[in-house]
């Protein structure tokens, strides 16, 4: 049924917030709103807690606000589990989207992946607390976020399929620690990610690297969103106890010294001057200077090669030059005739003409 204070209702602009929470809502009843909810032109909030809408009506429901001015939809606890979302009909001005409380799995996940995937995904907010996400759920949305330069806050707490597998996907997602080049094109524009267990000490640790990147992301998001991969670098690969337990966290297991051109390190050396305490100098002192004297090495060892092979270069050409010679000299002896199988020689050649 349409609620009752919709009767009739199917143009309006003066209605900005509708909130029908526990309303006994169904398919039907979102379809007997569709009329208003289209012609609702000031409509920025839509508020439908509690019903029993569940996946299809949450998708007619998403459909019908295509050309819609809504820019945050609640619609918690109303027993939504797949959802369908059709590229061409995702409201245009769509910020907040808040499903706590739901059954959405997997394949909601894939549904959902298409409102952050994209130039013009407009999302901000997606909270997602209690449903029934599991680690294939999440690869599946750090994935689609990877690349969103939209979405601030993500909240899939409370979700018991999610793992320390899934924590960790998450924690990757925003300061990936394998190398200094996935730090640096992790995602910088999330603020707040919020997956924590509290039963699970790994998980929990996860989240609290996932807050010390969320926080670098928020210090620098409205003015340099490319400073927070460089602070990322700074805080987390040149600082040998913060990485050890990065590298530990994702299975990690290699040095970043390798990754930087030697060239570079004294300025890498001068960075963690400038910004951690003097035992970290002294532990990237001990790393670096392998890698150099490794180059060193390494250099030394060609110049050597190669000033052998150029010093048997003249030793080989003369001892050319002097099989020539010998071959010259037994030609000669032969009498000025060389058997070729095939062919005459060029003395024979000479001779009959």
């Amino acid at each position: 049924h349409i609620p009752k204070h919709l009767t009739g209702l199917t143009r309006s602009n003066l209605i900005y917030y509708v909130r029908f929470a526990d309303d006994g809502l169904s398919v039907v009843g979102v379809q007997s709103m569709v009329p208003f909810l289209q012609h609702a032109n000031n409509l920025t909030d839509l508020d439908l807690d509690d019903n029993n809408l569940e996946s299809e009506g949450f998708n007619v429901l998403f459909r019908a606000l295509r050309n819609s001015p809504i820019k945050r939809l609640t619609c918690n606890s109303c027993g939504i589990g797949s959802i369908e979302i059709d590229s061409d009909h995702i409201p245009k001005h769509l910020t907040g989207l808040y499903l706590d409380g739901n059954n959405i799995n997997t394949d909601g996940c894939r549904g959902l992946a298409k409102l952050l995937q994209g130039g013009d995904t407009t999302l901000t907010e997606l909270y997602l607390i209690g449903n029934k996400i599991d680690d294939e759920g999440v690869e599946i949305l750090v994935d689609a976020i990877q690349n969103n330069t939209s979405l601030n806050d993500l909240d899939v707490r409370e979700n018991d399929g999610i793992s320390d597998q899934g924590g960790m996907m998450l924690l990757k997602l925003v300061n990936d620690i394998s190398s200094i080049k996935a730090t640096l094109q992790s995602n910088h524009t999330l603020t707040h990610l919020s997956v924590k267990l509290l039963l699970l000490d790994a998980v929990s640790e996860i989240q609290a690297r996932i807050d010390m990147a969320t926080r670098i992301n928020r210090a620098y998001q409205l003015c340099n969103p490319e400073g927070a991969g460089r602070r990322k670098v700074i805080t987390s690969h040149l600082h040998s106890e913060t990485r050890a337990k990065l590298c530990r966290l994702q299975g990690v297991n290699r040095s970043h010294y390798s990754e930087i051109d030697p060239l570079y390190i004294p300025e890498v050396l001068a960075l963690i001057n400038q910004n951690h305490d003097r035992s970290e100098l002294y532990v990237a002192l001990k790393s670096s200077i392998m890698i150099l004297f490794s180059t060193v090495s390494r250099k030394k060892c060609i110049q050597q090669q190669r000033e052998y092979h150029v010093a048997h270069i003249d030793e080989l050409r003369a001892k050319v030059e002097e099989l020539d010679a010998e071959l010259a000299a037994i030609e000669a002896s032969e009498g000025g005739y060389v058997v070729n199988i095939g062919s005459e020689s060029r003395s024979s050649k000479r001779r009959r003409s």
